[in-house]
Parts: C-alpha cells; structure tokens; sequence
C-alpha cells in the first residue's frame, strides 16, 4: 500500500480507502473480516455515511481496539427517519445523528466532518450561509472532527465549496465516463452520459478546472463512484463499449490532480482483495489507454449508483437495495434463487411503488426508477 499526504490536513492516507455503503445488511461479524482484510492490506481510509444503527453498530464493534489506526471520514446531515435513510438539512436531526454516530462507533472524534451531497446553488447557499455549516465549524473548533469535508457531484459546486476556504476534503465522483463529458452539460444529464458525444471524447473543463484548483488550495479530493458502481467493468454497461477493471479504474483517478484517496465500495473480503490487486499487478495492466480507441462505441446509460439519495420514499422502499437485486437478476439467464430470497425478504419492494415519482428529481445520475420498479415487478414476480 503506497500512502499521500490529504491536502493540507497533514494526514497520511492508503491511496485505496473502504467505502461504507456496502456494509449496510452485513452482520458484525462480517463487517470485521472485511476491516480485518482492509488493515491487514494497508487500507486506513474509512467511509461513513450510512445512517442506519445497525450498519453504525456493527462498525463500532469491528472498530474496536484499532479506532486509531483508521482515518473516519463521517457525514453530517445524513439521517434514518421513518424507516430509511435521507438527507436533511435540518440541523436538530442533523446533530443527533452525528450524536449518533460517535456513540455507536465508540469514538469521541471524527477525522474529516462530510457535509453530506451539495449539488445545487440553492442547496449550497442554504448549507453555507446557515446552521450547517456553523455546526461544522463548531465541531471542529472542540476538536469533535478534525477538518471539514463535503461531498457533490457537481464540478460548479463543488469549486465553490473548495473557493470558500472552509473545506478541507472534498469527496467527488470520478471515473473516465464522467470525466469526458461536455463541459456544459446538465447535472442530470452528465450522469446519463448524454454530454458524451459519438465523433470523440470531450474533457470536461469544469471538472478538469475543479481538480487543479484542489490541488492549487491544498483541498484533498476523496474519489466516490470509482467504478461507476459496477458499469465500467462490463463492455454491454460501458459508455466505452468496453470493459475496465478495478486497478484501471483506480489508476485513473490517481491520475487526477487533487486525488488522494480513491474509495471503492466492498461487500466481502473478496472485494477488498480485487481492489488492492492494484499494487500486483503492472504498468500496462493498469493502463486504461484502450478506452479511448476510436473504434469503441458510446453507450447512453442511466444505470443506478446505488447512492439512495432517491429517498426519501412515500412507500418506503429501500430502492437502491431493488435496483441491486433487479441487476443481479438481469445479468443471469434466469433469477438465481438466492437473489430472488433476498429481494422478497425486503421489508417492502417494487410491488409497493406508488408510482409517485417523487424519488426520480432526487437523483443525481437521472435514472428512471419507476422503469425499474416495472421492470423488477416483472422479473420477480411471483408465479
């Protein structure tokens, strides 16, 4: 495991970190041998957004004894309210929550305080001009988190957090199908890719600019959405037509100015293997060159991060869990057994949707889950 230092917190940090988002139904035993397998290989970077106790719980106890041996990076302004998880920005909740989260990961400080997914001007005025942000600065002035961070997915917004000198971290999504985009593309349409154009790549300005600024300030960016949750690493879900794989993906956002840590997302000791595979492997099979052949085709794809910032959901279904289990399904001939238990296991699936619609404008990658709610409905129904 090789290390960077993050910007100008001074902290030392594996260029590979956990993303938390996958511990979410493991147990805590489970939850151990995945942090066991993480230390054991170098990795002291930690993801914590999930808000659900259990997930927070099981942490704790994986973390116990070796609490100083990782570096947190947990998320203000996440919450479980009504049976799920959502962002607020209400900032009663927004303290019990992170209240919460000390307690059950048994710490009394936070390394890099996450305001959590900024990616309108509306959004970042109410955030930086309000409470939110006033609460950060207090925590960090009693030494409860260490320095402040916050995540988007927006380059405009995110240059403006990284402008005002309050943050010290920014956690931004990055993968090469991002990256070439057309500068002016619309947020929700840069997430479906349509800003790629077939006659060749465009690097996106905006977010070149973003990365040399954070490099310029000192602001260290943690990589989110490095496997473009899974697309990148299959030609038929690729915008490229191509496949990748995981230490490509990775050396492509090392590559990026301002990147320090690249976070992947692991649901078993597997995954953690297959992510620091990176140091075994060499030069050329980290070389991500053949993606920008001429002759691969462009795909326009809106697939599902499995992010739930969709929520909060009226019928409270836990989508980004429906969407998992419909494209497991769909990438088999038939519906493996055990995929099938699991989605019916839900506490509510797609056979609940309301069809509302509420969740689709909440989507930062323009998905069209009520599509996806036909669709598993269809798949998995019940014969």
């Amino acid at each position: 495991m090789k290390y960077r230092t993050l910007g100008r917190t001074g902290l030392k940090v594996s260029e590979i970190g956990l993303g938390g988002e996958w511990f979410n139904g493991l147990t805590a035993e489970e939850s151990t041998t995945i942090v066991d397998a993480a230390q054991e290989h170098g990795i002291n970077y930690i993801d914590i957004f999930m808000p659900q106790a259990p997930t927070r719980d099981n942490l704790g106890i994986a973390l116990q004894g070796r609490r100083d041996q990782f570096i947190i990076q947990g998320h203000l302004c996440t919450i479980y309210e009504d049976g799920q998880y959502t962002r607020t920005r209400d900032i009663e909740k927004t303290k019990r929550s992170f209240a919460d989260l000390l307690e059950r990961l048994h710490t009394d400080y936070i390394d890099v305080g996450m305001i959590h997914y900024i990616d309108s001007e509306e959004d970042f005025q109410t955030v930086f001009e309000g409470p939110v942000l006033e609460y950060a600065k207090e925590l960090k002035e009693k030494g409860v988190i260490r320095h402040i961070g916050m995540s988007s997915h927006n380059p405009h917004i995110a240059l403006k957090a990284v402008e005002s000198g309050w943050i010290d971290a920014l956690m931004f999504s990055i993968n090469p199908a991002y990256d070439m985009e057309a500068a002016d593309t619309d947020i929700y349409d840069l997430m479906e890719f349509k800003g790629m154009e077939k006659s060749g790549l465009v690097v996106d300005e905006a977010r070149q600019k973003l990365y040399s600024a954070c490099e310029a300030k000192g602001v260290a960016i943690t990589v989110m959405k490095p496997l473009g949750a899974g697309t990148l690493l299959k030609a038929e879900s690729s915008p490229f037509g191509v496949a990748m794989t995981v230490p490509q993906c990775i050396q492509y956002c090392l590559d990026r100015n301002g990147v320090k840590v690249v976070i992947v997302g692991c649901h078993t000791v597997e995954e953690v293997l297959e992510a620091v595979k990176y140091y075994d492997v060499t030069d050329e099979e980290r070389s991500y060159a053949h993606i920008f052949s001429s002759g691969n085709a462009i795909h326009m794809t809106g697939r599902c991060m499995y992010c739930n910032h969709c929520q909060p959901c009226p019928a409270h279904i836990d989508i980004a869990a429906v969407t998992k289990f419909l494209d497991l399904a769909t990438q088999q001939d038939t519906v493996p057994e055990t995929v099938a238990q699991h989605y019916w296991a839900l506490s509510a699936t797609a056979e609940d949707c309301l069809m509302c619609g509420r969740c689709e404008p909440n989507c930062p990658f323009g998905v069209k889950i009520r599509e996806n709610m036909k669709r598993a409905r269809e798949i998995f129904r019940r014969k």
